[in-house]
């Protein structure tokens, strides 16, 4: 059992100034695998002082991007011995199959220098004509950046908010899940052996009510938020009273349009990867799958069978495709979307059950055909390995249902044709779309969702982006840029 007893604020290890405690429980064994701190707002001012302290004092963001990233190069190098044990350290905490999370973990970890290309790619000072002389565009970094995360990838996602802050010269406070804190220790770790300057990083465990008051914290001047629709709009309404700049990377629905000329031996593997990662438990997954009707019968087919074969159980195994789900909670709510599914007619053809497993929160995969896009199991975010068959007529019928959704996060186009596929692509209401062999989420690109899928874009250059202040400096008649 791990047992944490320290906070780890301003890049020290600090006595909490409270006694309550975080138990991490598994979804596997339904025990507990151990406990942290619950951070209390008196840690969270510390963490923001020591945070304003070092931007104020400003080495940091005057260090070039080359420096601050030698820093992040250690860390991921400090990490990468380590992936086994944070990989296993995640499937303990929140269920995940072991080949899904070694591969989002090793690709954050070992995947650092993608986003110092990306930093050194952005011009921070660009000059450009004016009507009247020359103006230079400065870019400065935003200030102190409060970044909280959900469970379901807990090291991927605080490497992923910490990357791209740290690069632009901001001090960065992360929140985990309080499902998932052991795993985000492994980071704090690594910075504190990199020798990360003081005041940059804190991780603070907590609930809702400390995301809450470390959003609304007078002191913080960028908010990064990944989770539900429901706590985005919280957020939004935090933030919007404080006009402090925010990025939100909230729910899915997305749908999985298949193409008359799809070829299932190819696509099929690709359309489940798309649709159950995680177990089901990733916003951007595809779980509303639109089928050409004149093929539906054979798409049914072929996906349940597949699906039915998919390996169910302890997800240490590295032969298992479907763990069980975060936590007991989670899978009630799945629960009660299968039944909901029944109620409104849907028909199961696959799982809809608890497999036969001693101890966890499994829940099968299932698959609803006979879906019709206006049923509350296409309409809402289950979370889970629910998928829903809807059946279309022609293209532009597929677009409609598609976009007749009130998220927009992900998407994936299957077909044979790729220039057809992207004309699809194209014409569907998310943030991102992959087609046939795709990456999922952007594919290193800028993520993030549009509708209630969320605000702004995290990762590539314009994730990194946002965590600059834009200033404009008109440069008087005459004067010679190239002096500066």
């Amino acid at each position: 059992m791990l047992k944490k007893d320290f906070l780890f604020v301003g890049g020290e290890w600090v006595e909490p100034n409270g006694s309550d405690r975080i138990d991490v429980t598994s979804p596997i064994t339904e025990e507990s695998i151990g406990s942290v701190p619950m951070s209390e707002p008196a840690d969270v001012d510390m963490a923001v002082a020591a945070a304003q302290r070092v931007h104020a004092e400003g080495e940091w963001r005057r260090l070039s991007i080359k420096e601050r990233a030698a820093y992040l190069t250690e860390i991921a190098r400090l990490l990468e011995p380590r992936i086994e044990e944070a990989v296993r350290l995640q499937v303990d905490e929140m269920g995940a199959p072991y080949r899904w999370i070694k591969r989002q973990t090793e690709g954050r970890i070992l995947g650092v220098q993608r986003y110092i290309d990306d930093a050194l790619a952005l011009e921070t000072r660009e000059m450009r004509d004016g009507p009247a002389g020359t103006v230079l565009v400065d870019r400065q970094p935003v200030g102190v950046v409060a970044a909280v995360i959900p469970w379901n990838g807990p090291v991927p996602l605080v490497l992923g908010k910490i990357y791209p802050a740290l690069l632009a010269g901001c001090p960065v406070i992360v929140k985990p899940a309080p499902e998932t804190p052991l795993s985000a220790y492994l980071v704090a770790e690594a910075a504190v052996e990199a020798g990360l300057p003081k005041g940059l990083l804190s991780i603070l465990p907590g609930g809702r009510e400390l995301g809450e008051y470390l959003i609304s914290h007078p002191g913080v001047d960028r908010v990064s938020f990944t989770g539900s629709t429901a706590a985005g709009r919280r957020i939004a309404s935090i933030c919007g009273d404080r006009l402090t700049r925010t990025t939100l990377e909230l729910g899915g629905k997305s749908a999985a349009v298949l193409l008359d000329d799809v070829d299932l031996d190819a696509h099929l593997p690709l359309l489940i990867d798309s649709s159950l990662p995680n177990n089901g438990q990733v916003c951007h997954a595809t779980t509303r799958i639109l089928v050409p009707r004149l093929r539906s019968a054979e798409v049914t087919e072929r996906l349940v069978e597949a699906v039915s074969q998919m390996q169910v159980g302890n997800p240490h195994d590295e032969g298992i495709d479907v763990g069980p789900l975060v936590s007991d909670r989670q899978r009630d709510r799945v629960e009660s979307y299968i039944e909901v599914g029944v109620r409104e007619g849907a028909t199961i053809v696959c799982g809809g059950r608890r497999p036969d497993i001693g101890m966890g929160w499994y829940v099968t995969p299932t698959i609803f055909s006979g879906v019709s896009n206006s049923m509350k199991i296409a309409r809402e975010e289950i979370f889970g390995p629910v998928l829903c068959l809807i059946e279309y007529d022609t293209v532009d019928e597929a677009i409609d249902i598609a976009n007749d959704s009130e998220y927009g996060l992900g998407g994936a186009v299957f077909t044979s044709d790729v220039k057809r596929g992207v004309e699809v692509a194209s014409r569907i209401e998310t943030g991102t779309c992959r087609i046939n062999e795709g990456l999922s989420g952007g594919g290193g690109g800028p993520f993030g969702g549009v509708k209630h899928s969320g605000l702004g874009r995290e990762y590539s250059r314009e994730g990194i982006e946002s965590f600059y202040e834009i200033k404009s400096i008109t440069l008087p008649l005459g004067f010679d840029p190239a002096e500066l």
